[in-house]
């Protein structure tokens, strides 16, 4: 007989935003050991408990880092960005390029024009078209991908 899981929309909607925290067991500061209020799974609340803990009650930040699970750099990045850009900078952010760097205007345009003139061309040839004139390695998925945005639904 399987166990079937109760579906916890709270863990859940965490989890869509990236707030979910990976090691909600760390957190042993004892407002989240006792408090409904505060919930360790909850990224952007223990972190911004951290940062609290240091400003106001004049935790160190080592003593904070251990109580929370963090290790000390993650502090201080953590410090920089919510003084930088306030509670949304406590925000877990998307890691690498946003969107297609390589594909220039005047990549785009390259493309468009050899497909205007050579007819339609797939991905790989036109990926070999734009090393050879650019010396940019690109994936044929991105220039499918980029192409796929440029077409009306």
């Amino acid at each position: 007989m399987s166990k079937r899981r109760r579906s916890d929309p709270k863990a859940e909607a965490l989890k869509a935003y990236g707030c979910l925290n990976p090691r909600p067991e760390s957190v042993r500061d004892e407002l989240f050991l006792s408090k409904d209020f505060f919930d360790p799974r909850d990224l952007l609340q223990v972190k911004y408990e951290m940062l609290r803990r240091v400003r106001m009650d004049r935790w160190s930040v080592t003593q904070a880092s251990d109580v929370y699970g963090f290790a000390r750099s993650s502090f201080y990045e953590a410090h920089a960005a919510f003084e930088k850009e306030g509670l949304s900078g406590l925000l877990p952010q998307r890691r690498g390029p946003q969107g297609a760097h390589k594909l220039s205007v005047e990549v785009m345009e390259f493309i468009a024009e050899l497909q205007s003139k050579e007819g339609l061309l797939n991905a790989k040839q036109l990926a070999k078209a734009v090393e050879e004139r650019f010396a940019l390695t690109v994936h044929p998925r991105s220039i499918e991908r980029a192409l796929s945005k440029k077409k009306p639904k």
